[in-house]
């Protein structure tokens, strides 16, 4: 009975916060922002910058909640920043991560997620105007190697297609992000291409400058 309330509970506070719906264009991409520059506090456990540096592309998703106990959920709102022609980064990309789980897991966390791509094509599907991307089946998804110290794994030894981090609140077992279904968000990508004002725009620089940071 424990367990089924438990599940109850969690399933209630999963579709909460999904019902919320997902934040401005311009508190998600302050939102990327803060979570580089606590990961960037880690030290000799962050990003390594040469995966940053070799970089395609860059999904941060602030606060992403997930939880359960035996069946779990997961559910957050993101952007993705795509290496352009010149090597610089594209417009953002504004997606949402979901997706259930089966397994030994119990409890509540919230988590900042950073995804990494080793390849441009990877986000074809979601570039393209196609549903979803599902982590693990459609795409390679790994942990990544963390701190400087891991250069040298990043010089053609990775090879996954993601390598995901995270920088995990409250208490959670069991961990994963396989089976995450990332998926672009058509109505915050046209409510960011209406946005004219200034203060977005800062938003998508400052977060770019961050990012440009960290891969040196």
């Amino acid at each position: 009975m424990l367990k089924w309330c438990m599940t109850a509970a969690t399933i209630l506070i999963l579709a909460a916060t999904a019902n919320a719906g997902p934040p401005a264009p311009k508190v998600t991409l302050e939102q990327a922002t803060e979570v580089l520059n606590e990961l960037e506090t880690i030290k000799l456990k962050g990003i390594p910058p040469k995966l940053l540096e070799d970089a395609q592309a860059v999904a941060i998703i602030p606060r992403v909640i997930k939880g359960g106990f035996i069946i779990g959920g997961r559910v957050g709102h993101g952007v993705v920043l795509q290496r352009d022609d010149k090597g610089g980064w594209s417009q953002p990309l504004f997606v949402t991560i979901g997706g259930a789980s089966l397994g030994f897991q119990v409890g509540l966390q919230s988590a900042d997620v950073v995804l990494v791509f080793k390849k441009r094509d990877t986000l074809a599907r979601l570039l393209e105007g196609k549903k979803k991307l599902t982590l693990g089946a459609d795409i390679s998804v790994a942990a990544g190697p963390v701190g400087r110290e891991a250069a040298v794994a990043t010089d053609g030894k990775l090879e996954a297609e993601i390598y995901s981090y995270s920088r995990a609140r409250g208490l959670f077992a069991g961990v994963s992000l396989q089976g995450g279904v990332l998926a672009g968000n058509k109505d915050i990508n046209e409510m960011y291409a209406a946005d004219m004002r200034p203060e977005t725009a800062k938003a998508f620089v400052d977060l770019v400058a961050k990012l440009n940071a960290m891969a040196k």
